[in-house]
């Protein structure tokens, strides 16, 4: 096990300087002055250098080879080899020189994003994604030859390991077909019943704060191994001794800053349930996004929006901010929070109509990079896209096509995990329930340590261990069953 010992030093190495990449990233983000950016882009650059460099060394190609006919390797060895060959077959697909020109292009791209989003200047914006996309291009490209598949199921390859559109595509296009006459029943019974008791404003930006920071830490959020910050689009970064999440507040309505918090404390607490015995290696990372997204939609949707969820959080809202009455009642808050309708934003689309935006955006980005739309083309064919999906059309950019940052900071072949991150996510609550006597009634009195245990020990706690299928067999006894999903959007909005 010589070769496979010097292999794990190796990505060790590798290991703290992605992490140390992606610390520079948060603070990019959410602590960085405007002026920062070109020196940060070049010190970004720098580190994925470093860090390609020491993947494609000729030497680590030899012992990749001389490990996989060593003898004597557990099943947790064995599975880190394979995703050591996983990463070094994408990052070594690449040359250096691509590598570093892409990373200086997003982090570019990034920053005039953030400029001209709240602007809704997608004009301005557009060169630069064009810049990101061409460069993205060459690198699916690249890995497709590599990989042996699409260019576009090599940027998916990066996010969904071993993930294909020829998968993806059956799915979608039956929620697709699903959506329409579901939204309408939906909406009727939801017209039916009447508007919910208005949640009267404003909400100070530091009780938002204070009641999101109670809510992480009652579902097992350790804040002395991470942080709650605020940036323009919400993420979970960091590593699992130092995670990073941030949101975004409105003091008109504090369930867009909150419920972003409660889905970022979802993949923390995935990052903090992963095997410390398998620190820095490849095994021991989350299992592609689809998996993580499950996880912090587990916490969002399928507990945070739940009945059972309000009855435990109704309280606590109305004390962080002083108000009394109906409207603040358990019942009239769960009716807020699990709200349908049509709307623009992708992070404040309810769990109905949230797919129809991730179906969007993933048809959207494969035509981008296989070339059949242009960048020029982008938004139109968004309004296009959005009104065929849900039947509105954006009034503008900011709206539309420069909501995310995803595309502008090279993140392409990443939406499609969101929904399937759902629809798994469904499925492990699902098995939850099967294997914990009164979980509702826990959720409601605010335990969430057996949920949490359980979910360590089902999915957080096998890491990388096994394949995406094979976890979820593992945990639930099935393969991704879409049907779970609509199943549970069934129970939740029409019974």
């Amino acid at each position: 096990m010589k070769s496979y010992t010097a292999l794990t030093q190796r990505f060790a190495r590798l290991a703290a300087l992605e992490e140390a990449t992606g610390l520079l990233h948060w603070d990019m983000s959410a602590m960085m002055p405007p002026g920062g950016a070109g020196a940060r882009s070049e010190q970004l650059a720098a580190l994925k250098r470093v860090r390609h460099d020491l993947i494609a060394d000729s030497a680590v190609a030899e012992l990749l080879d001389e490990a996989e006919t060593e003898t004597g390797l557990d099943s947790w060895q064995r599975a880190n080899l394979c995703e050591m060959r996983r990463q070094w077959n994408h990052e070594t697909a690449l040359d250096g020189a691509l590598v570093e020109a892409l990373s200086k292009a997003c982090s570019a791209s990034e920053m005039v994003w953030r400029e001209a989003r709240p602007r809704s200047d997608y004009q301005a914006a557009r060169p630069h994604l064009e810049a990101v996309l061409c460069l993205v291009r060459e690198a699916a490209s690249a890995k497709a030859a590599r990989l042996g598949c699409s260019p576009y199921d090599a940027l998916l390859d990066e996010y969904e390991p071993d993930g294909r559109a020829a998968r993806i595509d059956p799915v979608f296009d039956a929620y697709a077909a699903f959506l329409p006459d579901f939204l309408e029943a939906v909406l009727s019974r939801q017209g039916a019943r009447g508007p919910a008791l208005a949640l009267d404003g404003p909400f100070p930006l530091e009780a938002q704060r204070a009641l999101a920071a109670s809510f992480m830490a009652a579902l097992g959020f350790d804040f002395a191994h991470g942080r709650l910050d605020e940036s323009l689009h919400p993420f979970c970064g960091g590593v699992p001794e130092d995670v990073r999440i941030t949101t975004r507040y409105d003091d008109a309505d504090f369930s867009r800053g909150l419920m972003g918090v409660l889905h970022e404390t979802g993949h923390a607490l995935y990052e903090r349930g992963l095997p410390a015995a398998w620190r820095r290696q490849p095994v021991g990372r989350a299992r592609g996004m689809s998996v993580h997204e499950s996880q912090s939609l587990l916490v969002e949707m399928q507990v945070c929006r739940s009945r059972a969820f309000f009855t435990f959080a109704a309280p606590r809202i109305r004390a962080a901010f002083g108000r009394e009455g109906q409207a603040w009642s358990a019942e009239n808050l769960h009716r807020h929070y699990s709200r349908v309708e049509r709307g623009f934003i992708r992070v404040d689309a309810d769990e109905v109509s949230y797919p129809a935006h991730v179906i969007l955006r993933y048809r959207l980005e494969r035509a981008l990079i296989a070339g059949d739309l242009a960048p020029a083309d982008l938004p139109g064919a968004w309004a296009d896209g959005l009104k065929a999906l849900l039947g509105i059309v954006p009034p503008d950019d900011r709206r539309g096509c420069l909501q995310d940052i995803h595309w502008y900071d090279g993140a392409w072949g990443y939406f499609p995990t969101y929904t399937l991150g759902a629809m798994t996510a469904a499925q492990v609550f699902a098995a939850a329930h099967k294997s914990l006597d009164g979980l509702d009634l826990q959720i409601a009195s605010g335990e969430f340590a057996p949920l949490v245990a359980w979910l360590g020990r089902e999915v957080h706690g096998r890491a990388s261990l096994l394949d995406t299928d094979a976890l979820l067999v593992a945990a639930t006894g099935s393969p991704l069953d879409p049907e779970v999903f609509q199943r549970h959007l069934a129970n939740r909005y029409l019974s």
